[in-house]
C-alpha cells in the first residue's frame, strides 16, 4: 500500500510526536542486557586457567556486541512544527517541512522513505512494517499528513 496516495488523515497528530519501532527497540536492547549479562558472567565464572586479560577481553566482546545492538535500536522520527529529526542508526538529520515533498511506503519497503526537495530521498527506518504493518502505515499517514499541513514546498 502505498502512502503516497491515500489521504484517509485529514489533521496531523497532535506535535510533537515521536515514532520509534517499539518491537524491534525491546528485543534489540533485551538482547544487548543477554549479552552483557552472558558474557560478563563467563568471564567471571570462567575456568581458572584463563588469565585477566582473557576475561577482560570476553567481557569487552559482551560490551561490544550490546553497543552494536544499542546502535542498531537508536532509530526514531520526532516531528514538530518546524520540521522532522529523523535518527538512524549512525546519522541523524534535521528537515523543514519544506524540504519533504513525498512519505513513501509501498508493500514489500523495508521502512519509510522520504522524497526531499533537493532531490534525494531519506530513509525513515523508525517507521517500519517490521514492527508491525498496521502501525506503521498509521505513522506514515501520520507523518503525510503533517507534510500536508506544515510543507510550503511546490508539489
Amino acid at each position: 500500500m502505498s502512502v503516497r496516495s491515500s489521504r484517509t488523515v485529514a489533521e496531523p497528530p497532535t506535535l510533537p510526536r515521536t515514532w520509534t519501532p517499539v518491537l524491534t527497540r525491546v528485543v534489540l536492547l533485551g538482547l544487548a542486557l543477554v549479552s552483557v549479562v552472558f558474557f560478563s558472567g563467563m568471564a567471571a565464572l570462567g575456568p581458572d586457567i584463563w588469565q585477566l586479560h582473557d576475561r577482560v577481553g570476553i567481557a569487552g566482546c559482551g560490551l561490544l556486541f550490546a553497543l552494536v545492538l544499542v546502535v542498531l535500536a537508536r532509530p526514531s522520527a520526532t516531528a514538530d512544527r518546524a520540521g522532522l529529526r529523523v535518527v538512524n542508526f549512525i546519522h541523524s538529520r534535521r528537515l523543514e517541512w519544506a524540504e519533504i515533498l513525498g512519505v513513501n511506503l509501498r508493500q514489500g519497503d523495508p521502512w519509510v522513505i522520504l522524497d526531499l526537495a533537493d532531490g534525494c530521498t531519506l530513509a525513515v527506518i523508525a517507521i517500519q512494517p517490521g514492527s508491525g504493518r498496521r502501525q506503521a502505515i498509521r505513522a506514515a499517514r501520520e507523518l503525510r499528513a503533517c507534510v500536508d499541513a506544515y510543507g510550503t514546498a511546490q508539489r
